[in-house]
Parts: C-alpha cells; sequence; structure tokens
C-alpha cells in the first residue's frame, strides 16, 4: 500500500469559478506536479503520476503552460549538414 498524505486548503469561494471539490483538487495536484516538473524536482513519469494523469495528457497541459517537456542541451543534439 502507498502511503498517502492530505492537505488541506483554505480557498475562498471566488477562486472556486464553479469546480467541484475533486475538480479543485484535479487541477491543482496538476499544477503542482508542473511546477515541480519544471524546477527538476520530478522527472515526466513522476510528474504525470503525481498529478493523477497519463504522460500524454501530462505533456499537453505543460504545453498550454508553455513548459518545455524534453530536457535535451545543444551539445546532446547533432544537426546533420547538407
Amino acid at each position: 500500500m502507498v502511503n498517502v498524505m492530505q492537505l488541506i486548503l483554505e480557498i475562498p469561494d471566488q477562486y472556486i469559478q464553479g469546480k467541484s471539490q475533486h475538480q479543485l483538487a484535479q487541477q491543482v495536484k496538476l499544477y503542482a506536479a508542473m511546477v515541480m516538473f519544471q524546477s527538476s524536482q520530478l522527472s515526466r513519469k513522476e510528474a504525470s503520476e503525481f498529478a493523477g494523469v497519463g504522460i500524454f495528457d501530462f505533456f499537453e497541459a505543460c504545453k498550454e503552460f508553455n513548459i518545455c517537456v524534453f530536457n535535451a542541451s545543444n551539445e546532446s543534439i547533432e544537426i546533420d549538414s547538407p
């Protein structure tokens, strides 16, 4: 069994915008996963698992917020010249 930590957030109604508690929790988890991925605290796989979404859904969310999901330096990319 996986250990799970529950957090309680106090969010004023004006920021909920008609979302259910479950929808808001999923959104917060996704945003947290993206930030933790962007700051190299989680891998792509770990971030998608943390958020509870598939890897391609995680990539789409990152794309929406202009977060690069590929970590390739210029030195690791070889370009064939004609």
